[in-house]
């Protein structure tokens, strides 16, 4: 299979799964109908031979596949009612498949995807398995948890929208504002996932990263005038331009250490432009606020060159936002750069004292790395290099755990 046609099938999966879903109601038989699909095209189409109408030609051969499913013996002990309509959909010619609509059924995908009755690692998994088509062991491998544990989860996440009453139905306003925060929260926890992993050999996976791009591009072609749907884009596109410069011969380059010649220039300059264009709105909100910090860093030609105190006063506006613990530990690196270590010192002190960074666990790797980092900035290499090795201990990606080690040993 040429790129071209896989780039093709991963784009047209989601459409060909809302489609089936919408016609049929059950989104786990239509993820196998799919699937199926995919798999028969994947074996017939050629680079110069896809079908005109490639989403036509898949939405049939799905739907042929998922009337099987549903007349096996199986599906129709547990789904009677829904095999006997399907039974009538066969037989009534005015109840068969109806020419195809060019529609896009991402957006309502997404949101079915992240329903409320299901938990973030949920809604993650199963956004990557429905909408990113990644597999269920690309998708275990991502989360460092095994290929049955990851199967298990995303079915049970299916199971859980079928109780929940879950229909593929484009949304409402007032829904469509409730469940959007949803579906950016899960992309930007793809794209974190990506940039920088959780377990493995590798600092980034450039498949989680490049698909929450994607994923992102699509919801803003939805809603293009959402400032922090543009935001979010921008943030991604601002953040990955770094990407060829944070490794070195698989070795971790800080971002004060890089080389800004291995920056993307094409992704920086679209990302500034978009945050550019929803700046000025009046309705700055998280996404945006990060993708100006990014901004700020993509706009420096070099370190020392770094407008940290606009930064710093950046991330206390995203701190009065989203008070989380790792927003509150980037302010301190911020307030570090722009004002010292020992003021950035004095801040992380008083911030564990009330929030407990380095209890957190989401922070208490990172809490230990920057004290380290702080600590030797200000000449206490022996507490630096103990704090260095908790933080790599407290790491399972290898190539941050290399790093961190590398410091302490280096500090003796």
């Amino acid at each position: 299979m040429t790129p071209d046609v896989e780039h093709l099938l991963r784009t047209e999966a989601p459409q060909v799964l809302g489609a089936l879903v919408r016609r049929f109601g059950h989104f786990d038989i239509a993820e196998d109908a799919v699937q199926e699909a995919l798999l028969i095209a994947s074996r017939t189409w050629m680079a110069d031979d896809v079908p005109e109408n490639p989403r036509s030609w898949l939405i049939r051969i799905g739907y042929r596949r998922m009337v099987d499913l549903l007349r096996t013996d199986q599906a129709r002990r547990r789904r009677e009612r829904l095999a006997g309509v399907s039974e009538l959909a066969m037989q009534d010619p005015a109840r068969r498949a109806r020419p195809v609509l060019e529609t896009d059924e991402s957006l309502t995908l997404l949101l079915l995807c992240c329903h409320p009755a299901l938990s973030p690692t949920s809604q993650v998994a199963l956004t990557l398995r429905a909408v990113g088509g990644l597999t269920t062991t690309e998708i275990a491998h991502a989360y460092g948890t095994a290929e049955n544990t990851m199967g298990a989860r995303i079915s049970r996440a299916k199971q859980q929208l079928v109780r929940a009453g879950a229909r593929f139905t484009p949304p409402t306003d007032a829904d469509r504002v409730s469940r959007m925060n949803a579906v950016m929260q899960v992309l930007y926890l793809i794209f974190n996932e990506g940039y920088t992993a959780s377990t493995g050999d590798e600092l980034a996976r450039v498949d989680l990263t490049r698909e929450a791009i994607r994923l992102a591009r699509m919801l803003r072609d939805s809603l293009p005038d959402d400032p922090e749907v543009t935001g979010l884009l921008a943030l991604m596109l601002l953040s990955e331009s770094r990407r060829a410069a944070r490794t070195d011969d698989d070795e971790l380059v800080p971002l004060d250490e890089q080389d800004r010649a291995r920056w993307d220039p094409e992704l920086i300059r679209e990302g500034t432009e978009l945050i550019d264009s929803v700046w000025r709105r009046r309705e700055v909100g998280t996404y945006q606020l990060q993708a100006a910090i990014a901004a700020v860093h993509a706009a420096a030609a070099s370190p020392d060159r770094t407008d940290w105190p606009q930064i710093a006063a950046l991330y206390l506006g995203l701190e009065r936002l989203s008070p989380t613990a790792p927003v509150r530990l980037s302010r301190v690196v911020a307030v570090a750069h722009a004002y010292g270590p020992a003021r950035g010192l004095a801040l992380l002190d008083d911030l564990n004292r009330v929030y407990h960074l380095d209890e957190e666990p989401l922070t208490r790797q990172r809490e230990r790395a920057i004290r380290a980092h702080l600590l030797e900035m200000t000449g206490d290499t022996a507490g630096a290099a103990a704090r260095y090795r908790e933080a790599a201990a407290l790491t399972q990606n290898q190539v941050e755990q290399r790093y961190l080690q590398r410091r302490a040993h280096r500090l003796g």
